[in-house]
Parts: C-alpha cells; sequence; structure tokens
C-alpha cells in the first residue's frame, strides 16, 4: 500500500510560468489550473502563493456564478480580464502601502501581483503596441483625438490581455494628437 501512494503522488508540485503557457496553448481550463496550483502550493507549504491562487479561484467562482452568466464555462477574454484587474489591484495596494510606509504588505501584494500576472499571456512591449495601434488607425481613417474611442475599442479588442489599456491609452493620444 506505501508503494501505490507514493506512485499517486506528483512528481512536479507546482506548474512553472512556462509550463502555464505551455498547458494555455493546450487550451486547458484556467479554472482547472488554478485548482492543480493550489493543490500543488498546498503540498509545498507556500502560504504566499497559494493566497494568490485562491483570490484568482475566488474571482473566478463570483464571475462564474454573477447576474450574467449561467454557470456554464467562462470566455477566455473574461478570465483575462479578471487577472488583469486583480494584477492591477494588487500594484495600485502596493503603490499605496509604500506610500503608507507599510513595506511589507507592499511587497506581499507584487509578489501575489507577480503569481496572477504568471497567467497572463506574455505582455507586448511599447513598439509592438505602437504597431497594431498605427494599423488600426490607418484601417479606421483616424486623425484626430475625437476618433480616439473608436480606435481604442478596436485596438483593445485585438490586444485583450496583451498589452495594459493605460499603456495603449497613451499612445493612441500620442499619435492622434
Amino acid at each position: 500500500m506505501g508503494i501505490a501512494i507514493r506512485l499517486l503522488k506528483p512528481t512536479t508540485l507546482f506548474c512553472t510560468t512556462t509550463s502555464i503557457k505551455q498547458l494555455k496553448t493546450n487550451m486547458m481550463n484556467l479554472e482547472i489550473l488554478i485548482n492543480d496550483d493550489i493543490k500543488s502550493a498546498m503540498l509545498q507549504k507556500d502560504k504566499k502563493k497559494l493566497e494568490a491562487l485562491r483570490a484568482i479561484k475566488a474571482a473566478l467562482l463570483l464571475e462564474k456564478t454573477g447576474k450574467d452568466r449561467s454557470g456554464d464555462e467562462i470566455p477566455k477574454s473574461v478570465e483575462m480580464k479578471l487577472l488583469q484587474k486583480l494584477v492591477k489591484q494588487r500594484k495600485e495596494a502596493a503603490v499605496i502601502y509604500r506610500e503608507q510606509g507599510r513595506k511589507d504588505l507592499a511587497e506581499e501584494d507584487e509578489y501575489q501581483a507577480k503569481i496572477i500576472a504568471g497567467y497572463l499571456p506574455e505582455q507586448m512591449d511599447e513598439t509592438e503596441i505602437e504597431t497594431v495601434v498605427k494599423r488600426v488607425i490607418e484601417e479606421t481613417g483616424a486623425s484626430n483625438v475625437k476618433d480616439m474611442g473608436r480606435v481604442m475599442g478596436m485596438v483593445t479588442k485585438q490586444l485583450a490581455g496583451k498589452a495594459d489599456n493605460r499603456l495603449v491609452s497613451g499612445i493612441v493620444k500620442k499619435l492622434l494628437g
């Protein structure tokens, strides 16, 4: 019986960032991935990581059981927006904690933001975003800041989860202004 237990133990205790990206390409459900990583973090007794993963799971459950959902799977685009929101919340909280002199809490939130960001697709750099924005501006025929809403709508659909909207907005303003 002891042998069977040893065989059932997982050989890898947690998913690395690279394996997360590989699993995403294989269309693995984010909820299943988070649950597996929660189990791994429990086995490792990694309380900080466990807290971040539980925050993701709680947000997914709230989204899944929300008013607008029928209990089915959450679309990938909504999952990405949710993860971006969680990362943004953690980063903003860390800034506030640093301003208040609470370095310990700031470091904890920054760590959680890093863990959550590991489940997002790789972020695009400024030059890549700028090329996408230029292409959208050409397609839409936008010429001034009044067209910013139309351009932002198209760009955010194309870059869903791959770029920070604040950065995208700044680039659109720079190119249209």
